[in-house]
C-alpha cells in the first residue's frame, strides 16, 4: 500500500489549451460558434469526410439532436445494444421512442449484426450501433440491412474518435454520428461532443435544431436578412472556451493516439501469458478495424470472481473498474425499452469485464505493476 496510486484515468493536456482559451477571451468571443468552433468543425469534416460537423455540449446532446433530426415519434423503435451508456437510449426515449435491445457479439462486445434483421418490426425507425472501446461494429452489414429495410443509422461513436472501419472514420458511415470529448475520452474538452451529419439533406435542419430552432447560422452567412424560429430545437452549442480547449487537443490528436496505442499494445503483449494460462481473455480487434486505444479491458474467466480481482487491484493501490450495467436489466430499461430475444452474451460478458488503467503517459513500470497483480488472481 506504500506504492504510489495508479489512477484509472488521467486527463491529458497538450500545453496549448490555456493559451487558446486566453486568446478566445481576449477576442471577446465566449459564446458558441466563434473562430475556434469553426476550426474544430473544419478539423472533424476533413478528418472524417462527413458532410457537416457541429460541436455540441456533450455526446448526449449530439444523440438528442439525431433523434430530433429523425423525427422520432412515440412508439418508434430503435435497435441498439443493451451494453452501452444510458445516453444511447435516453436520446430516443425523450422523443417517445422505444429502445429495442439486441445481444452483442462475443468477440468485440458490439451489437451483433446477425441479430438485427429479426428484431425489425413495422415500428422500427433506426439502428444505433455503438462502437465499444473504439473498435468498429460490422458497419457494411448494418448499412446493407438499413438500406434494404429503409432505416436510418445513428452511430454512437462516443469512444471512436480517430478509429476507422475499413479506412472510414467511425461516425462518418451511418446517416448520423456522435462523438464525445468528455474528460474520460482520448481527445477531450472536459465536457463536449459533436454531431456528424453524413446525409447532406439533413445538414441545414441540423444547424437549425442546434440553434434553438432558428436559422441564425444562415443569417450570419448572409443567406437571410433576419433569423427567426423555424423548427423544433434547443441550445446544443458549447461555449467558445470549450472549443478553444478542444482545438489544442485536435492539433495533437495523432500524437495522443500513437501514445495510447503504444500502451495498449504493451498491455496486449504482457497479458498473452495470462490468457494462455486461462485466467482471462484479451481484447479482440477484427481485421479491417483500426482502433484508437480508447481502453484496454480483459474478460476474467468465469471461474474467478471479478469483484475479487477488482479488490486485489485496489488493495495494491491500482484503480480499475468494470463498465456498464446492461440497460435491459436496469429499472428505466425495463420501463422504456424491450429486449429482442435472450441477451445471454451481454449478461455474461458484462459480468466478467475489467478495465485497466490507460492514459497518455502511463509508464511501462506502472503497466507492469498492473500485470503483476493480475498474475496472482488465481490464488
Amino acid at each position: 500500500m506504500n506504492q504510489k496510486k495508479i489512477q484509472f484515468n488521467r486527463p491529458y493536456m497538450t500545453g496549448k489549451e490555456l493559451s487558446y482559451i486566453t486568446e478566445a477571451k481576449s477576442g471577446h468571443m465566449l459564446a458558441g460558434d466563434g473562430p475556434f468552433t469553426k476550426r474544430c468543425h473544419g478539423w472533424i469534416e476533413e478528418e472524417t469526410g462527413c458532410a457537416k460537423a457541429l460541436l455540441t455540449h456533450s455526446c448526449t446532446a449530439a444523440l438528442e439532436m439525431a433523434a430530433l433530426l429523425l423525427d422520432i415519434q412515440p412508439g418508434d423503435e430503435i435497435i441498439m445494444p443493451s451494453y452501452t451508456f444510458v445516453s444511447t437510449a435516453n436520446a430516443f426515449v425523450l422523443r417517445g421512442g422505444v429502445p429495442v435491445f439486441v445481444d452483442i457479439r462475443e468477440d468485440t462486445l458490439n451489437l451483433d449484426e446477425q441479430l438485427i434483421e429479426a428484431a425489425i418490426t413495422p415500428r422500427t425507425k433506426a439502428i444505433a450501433p455503438v462502437h465499444y472501446a473504439g473498435v468498429a461494429c460490422e458497419m457494411d452489414t448494418i448499412m446493407a440491412i438499413a438500406k434494404r429495410r429503409n432505416l436510418k443509422v445513428v452511430e454512437d461513436a462516443a469512444q471512436g474518435v480517430m478509429s476507422t472501419y475499413k479506412g472510414r472514420a467511425l461516425g462518418s458511415i451511418g446517416d448520423l454520428g456522435a462523438y464525445s470529448f468528455h474528460e474520460t475520452k482520448n481527445v477531450i474538452s472536459g465536457e463536449g461532443g459533436a454531431l456528424l451529419v453524413n446525409d447532406p439533406t439533413m445538414a441545414l435542419r441540423a444547424e437549425i435544431i442546434r440553434e434553438k430552432g432558428t436559422d441564425r447560422s444562415r443569417f450570419f452567412r448572409g443567406e437571410v436578412d433576419k433569423y427567426t424560429w423555424q423548427d423544433v430545437g434547443s441550445s446544443f452549442l458549447p461555449g467558445e472556451l470549450v472549443a478553444a480547449f478542444l482545438w489544442a487537443q485536435f492539433e495533437d490528436a495523432d500524437g495522443i493516439t500513437k501514445d495510447r496505442l503504444r500502451s495498449w499494445q504493451r498491455y496486449h503483449e504482457l497479458l498473452e501469458p495470462l490468457e494462455s494460462a486461462g485466467l482471462l481473455r484479451r481484447m479482440i480487434v477484427p481485421e479491417g478495424c483500426q482502433h484508437n486505444a480508447h481502453m484496454y479491458y480483459v474478460l476474467i474467466t468465469p471461474e474467478i470472481e471479478r469483484q475479487g480481482v477488482l479488490d486485489k487491484l485496489r488493495s495494491n493501490n491500482i484503480s480499475s473498474v468494470f463498465h456498464y450495467v446492461p440497460l435491459h436489466s436496469s429499472p428505466a430499461g425495463k420501463r422504456y425499452g424491450r429486449s429482442h430475444g435472450e441477451l445471454n452474451i451481454t449478461d455474461e460478458q458484462s459480468a466478467r469485464l475489467v478495465r485497466l488503467p490507460l492514459w497518455v503517459g502511463i509508464t511501462e513500470e506502472q503497466q507492469s505493476r498492473v500485470i503483476d497483480v493480475l498474475k496472482g488472481i488465481a490464488t
